[in-house]
């Protein structure tokens, strides 16, 4: 239980969380992190954001690609400055 992290949701304020799967990862199916996502929204009693991001293209180690990669940390920099507010 303790390793799981669907297990371990509980009803609590959980800071802000940005979630990336990807579509084609062998190793951690698509639909476990929407699960979490999913069970994350129906209990959490915050109102911090909660955004899961799926990549269409990728496997379990992230986009490949120099192009590509910048595009993804350009994402999580613009979702961090969103929410510092700048």
């Amino acid at each position: 239980r303790s390793y799981s992290p669907y297990e371990n949701v509980e009803a609590k304020d959980y800071p802000a969380i940005l979630a990336i799967t990807s579509i084609n990862d062998t190793r951690v199916l698509y639909v476990e992190p929407a699960k979490w996502v999913a069970k994350l929204r129906a209990t959490k009693t915050g109102d911090a954001p909660l955004l899961l991001k799926t990549e269409m293209s990728a496997g379990h180690g992230g986009v490949s690609g120099r192009y590509e990669k910048w595009k993804e940390v350009a994402f999580e920099f613009a979702w961090v400055l969103d929410l510092i507010g700048k």
